[in-house]
């Protein structure tokens, strides 16, 4: 569904879904263009954009699917049209334009599409404010650059209209406004930006043109348009002669198989077939953070000679930089989340692999949408266990999406003794299974097609047996459960060590922490209110953040990143809560287990991100 509220130019240009909506890669050589060339439209272009579309190779207007034929010029074109046609041109600091959207990837390809663009209309200047930068970066660019156009994530774009102190007028600057776009407005309700959106709302002029795109149609979005459009416009993008219960949601040219493998077979599974085809370009789908963080350094150490990227939500500074790179590559892996299933162009995706179904129904067509993209061909596959092979009918009766069902892959080898190996060589490989395979659970838990995927039909013993765990992780899932036909390892986990220096020091200082803090309890079963013992007890604290925070600056010999050192600061207040009595040792070991504080929630709470919603929002 694409909404518009008055999305027009001088009165007579509207801008439609069928007519300005292609993509932004190169499509000169079509097969399915539509009769008309961007010289046919009622109302001429402006010669600099008609210019930059013939530089790109975009000689026809293309026809609109749901996913996968973009949308980005639908936007950019009119955009550019209104501005130009302004009466009172825009000065250094006046926004005519603004542009929210939910992943700074998004944010980024937009402002490369604009920035093409704007080369013929030196006039107009673009500012990019998305997470994973310093904000007083961003401000003094503004300061000293200006901009005309602006392209942001929610989060970010609050923050810069709260920067009046730094010297940033930002509320001022947007009085001007001409253009509001919200594109994926549907994902951006969904990924909790609403509160930030009112906020921003706020500071925006009523008298304004507001255009919502959206390939998915949502209760809160229609709230959305009610709220906030005023005389609102639906586009709604059909295909010709074809019943709108009848239409297929997924590109015409894609390939879409499922395949049935059994829990233990699964990453075995994956990795044959990554291997067979490790010349092409493709797309792994995890349903959290945590799998993307395991299985992807399973991955770089099973994979040779294929550049592995990884890219989920949780990611702050690395995203930017890693996303840049995959698209420039001709072949390669990208293990990810669904912070990559929307509006996402990467060029010549072959396959699209979902290693777990998306708990959401329509995530599954947009990760199918990253490709057979822009009328080029693709293919996709699903990874089912044999009980969950209804999803495929629910799929096709749900979503317009069927699927067919795919050979079993050949010549699959037993990759998870390897597996294991990396975890006895590297606690926090050891650690990331855990959390994996925790955060896979929960997950499964919150999927939307309940009947489809319970819990309660898991096995765990064969999943666990996929993940490659040394022992079953303590969880509220399998508590009071026994588990005889796993086999554990004999090697004590506790003995595992970290391969960064730091890390490990810092564990075996929390290990004879807790083991004098067992001691005391043992030597005094009853507690008592010792306020004497306080200033020294405070002192000790103190001593121990100095040194801490001493380490965490010390970056010279440390292969920590950014989500290592937060699990370690984790753990140091975990410790002080059992010290202190607030937890027992029992919740003490199942937290350290269980991993970040979001996927420690039972099953029953929100877990660590499952469709990679919430739990993936962007600054």
């Amino acid at each position: 569904m694409y909404s518009a509220s008055d999305f027009q130019a001088d009165g007579k240009h509207r801008c439609t879904g069928s007519r300005y909506s292609v993509d932004c890669g190169c499509i000169s050589n079509m097969d399915n263009t539509t009769e008309g060339k961007w010289d046919s439209l009622p109302v001429k272009l402006n010669d600099g954009i008609t210019q930059t579309l013939n530089e790109l190779g975009f000689t026809h207007m293309t026809p609109v699917q749901v996913t996968g034929s973009g949308k980005t010029l639908a936007f950019v074109i009119p955009i550019i049209e209104i501005l130009i046609k302004r009466e009172d041109k825009l000065k250094k600091m006046q926004v005519g334009a603004l542009i929210v959207t939910p992943t700074r990837e998004l944010a980024l390809q937009i402002s490369e599409v604009m920035g093409q663009f704007l080369q013929k209309f030196p006039q107009f200047r673009q500012i990019l404010l998305i997470g994973g930068s310093n904000p007083i970066e961003d401000v003094e660019k503004f300061k000293e650059q200006g901009a005309n156009i602006l392209i942001a994530t929610p989060g970010r774009l609050e923050d810069m209209f709260r920067r009046k102190a730094d010297g940033l007028d930002l509320a001022l600057s947007v009085k001007f406004l001409e253009v509001l776009v919200l594109d994926e407005a549907d994902r951006l309700l969904d990924m909790g930006f609403e509160a930030s959106l009112n906020v921003i709302l706020g500071y925006l002029p009523k008298q304004r043109r507001t255009g919502l795109f959206s390939a998915t149609q949502t209760q809160e979005l229609e709230k959305l348009v009610r709220a906030g459009l005023r005389n609102p416009v639906r586009i709604t993008v059909k295909e010709k002669g074809v019943a709108a219960s009848c239409t297929q949601k997924t590109p015409a040219r894609l390939c879409n198989y499922y395949t049935i493998c059994r829990a233990e077979d699964k990453f075995n599974s994956l990795v044959a077939f990554l291997r067979q085809h490790k010349h092409e370009k493709q797309l792994v789908f995890f349903s959290t953070c945590a799998c993307v963080e395991y299985f992807g350094r399973a991955l770089e150490a099973l994979i040779k000679s294929v550049t592995i990227h990884c890219i989920h939500g949780k990611m702050k500074h690395k995203r930017n930089k890693i996303f840049s790179e995959f698209r420039s590559l001709k072949s390669g892996i990208l293990v990810c989340t669904d912070v990559m299933a929307r509006g996402i162009d990467i060029p010549e995706v072959h396959w699209v692999l979902q290693y777990d179904p998306p708990s959401c129904a329509s995530a599954f067509v947009h990760r199918c949408g990253r490709t057979a993209r822009i009328g080029n061909k693709g293919n996709a596959t699903v990874f089912l266990l044999p009980m969950e092979e209804s999803y495929v009918t629910f799929l096709s009766i749900n979503q317009k999406c069927p699927l067919e069902q795919m050979a079993p892959v050949s010549d699959v080898v037993d990759v998870l003794p390897k597996v294991k190996a990396l975890a006895l060589a590297d606690r926090a490989m050891f650690d990331r299974g855990m959390r994996a395979f925790v955060s896979t659970v929960q997950a499964y838990a919150k999927h939307e097609c309940s009947l489809i995927f319970r819990v309660k039909d898991l096995d765990f013993v064969a999943l666990a047996r996929g993940f490659a765990l040394l022992r079953m992780p303590r969880m509220p899932e399998l508590k009071g459960k026994n588990f005889p036909d796993f086999i554990e390892t004999t090697i004590d986990t506790d003995n595992i060590r970290y391969k960064d220096k730091q890390r490990e020091k810092l564990r075996q200082k929390l290990l004879i922490e807790l083991k004098e803090k067992r001691e005391e309890r043992a030597a005094a079963p009853k507690r008592h209110n010792d306020k004497n013992k306080a200033w020294s007890r405070q002192k000790n604290r103190k001593d121990r953040r100095r040194k801490t925070a001493a380490k965490r600056n010390r970056d010279e010999g440390s292969e920590m990143d950014d989500e290592d050192m937060k699990e370690l600061l984790k753990d140091t207040r975990l410790l002080k809560r059992l010290k202190k009595g607030q937890i027992s040792e029992e919740d003490f070991e199942k937290q350290v287990t269980a991993g970040p504080k979001s996927q420690r929630k039972t099953a029953a709470g929100p877990s660590e991100d499952p469709p990679s919603s919430a739990g993936e929002e962007d600054e």
